[in-house]
């Protein structure tokens, strides 16, 4: 499907205040798994993508999403916010862009002969960074404080962003011309990179099918999509998710593999201690939605390529030889003990 759609009327597209929200579910995991059901009534093929998105919200995470164009990237996070009461935008990165076009600046103000701070996208719940790499690095750069901080500093003055915040930046993995590629130490700061692949035979097929149907990508509401959680329930989830125990031994799972890639001989870099932390926050989410109190290996090893495959830089002669960093960490977590 094509990704130009405006989602449900509550929140709006661009609106910076999510609507009212009711009190949170009493079954937190049945209310997420409904917004994977009312995201897949618009989305077709990207269940994966879905359950990583939610994972970064209860983890209070950044996401990465890398896809050619017209896997449905915008319309994903559109249909998310609609199905969960959040208030959305997207920002089109583009060579020109400035900083203050993303966090905000001071305008003056000719009636009052002063100066005011006019919010910019950032002052959002999930703010869409359309083709991040599309911008030079200053201006990349904006996003690292609010990423991190969950502020923006305006001449001086912080200024707190809202609950939740999450960026989910896109990129074009197969096109380079005019593009600044994100440093390490940015890529870091994204807690998942999720792939969309092109879908299935059977999932393309069914995307015309609603079309010839009258399926219109600009109106979600038609479609059946409605709001299932708000920012409550996901606040009342992640006080779940920190309840979820982990073992020593499973610490030490996490620790091991992550240390297992700074030894790889196919690896320039390897994964650093927040990758680590990084790591354990995403398997307790993924134990907790799985209906457990208690992370195991498995659990480890579900989330391992999409929070570590963006933080492993290869070598120069490793990519000759066609590694990628999938197969690095496919051989890592063959080789790390698994604790019994």
């Amino acid at each position: 499907m094509t990704d130009e759609t405006t989602p449900p009327a509550a929140p709006t597209w661009g609106a910076t205040t999510p609507a009212p929200q009711a009190a949170p579910p009493a079954d937190l995991r049945a209310a997420l798994a409904d917004v994977r059901t009312e995201v897949a009534k618009a989305v077709v093929g990207q269940d994966a993508a879905v359950t990583g998105l939610i994972i970064a919200l209860l983890c209070r995470g950044h996401v990465l999403l890398e896809g050619v164009p017209g896997v449905a990237k915008t319309l994903l996070v559109r249909s998310l916010s609609g199905a969960l009461q959040l208030g959305t935008k997207r920002v089109q990165f583009t060579p020109d862009l400035m900083p203050g076009d993303v966090t905000g600046s001071l305008v003056y103000d000719a009636r009052s002969a002063q100066f005011s701070f006019r919010e910019g996208p950032a002052f959002t719940n999930l703010l869409l960074a359309d083709e991040i790499n599309r911008t030079p690095p200053k201006t990349q750069a904006s996003l690292l404080e609010a990423m991190e901080e969950r502020q923006v500093t305006v001449d001086g003055e912080a200024r707190p962003l809202p609950d939740p915040f999450v960026v989910v930046a896109t990129q074009n993995p197969v096109e380079y011309e005019g593009t600044y590629p994100l440093p390490e130490a940015q890529l870091d700061r994204f807690l998942l990179k999720l792939t969309l692949p092109l879908p299935e035979r059977a999932d393309e097929v069914e995307v015309l099918s609603r079309h010839a149907a009258g399926f219109d990508p600009r109106d979600l509401v038609a479609a059946g999509l409605r709001a299932v959680a708000g920012a409550d329930a996901l606040a009342a989830a992640r006080a779940q998710v920190a309840q979820v125990q982990v073992s020593p031994e499973v610490l030490g799972y996490v620790v091991d593999v992550c240390r297992a890639t700074r030894t790889s001989p196919s690896l320039s870099l390897g994964v650093s201690p927040r990758g680590a932390t990084a790591l354990l926050a995403t398997s307790r989410a993924w134990a907790w939605l799985s209906g457990r109190a208690y992370v195991t290996p498995d659990d480890v090893k579900a989330l391992a390529h999409p929070t570590l495959r963006h933080r492993v830089q290869l070598r120069p002669e490793a990519e000759i030889e066609g590694v990628t960093a999938e197969t690095v960490l496919d051989t890592v977590l063959a080789a790390v003990p698994v604790p019994r």
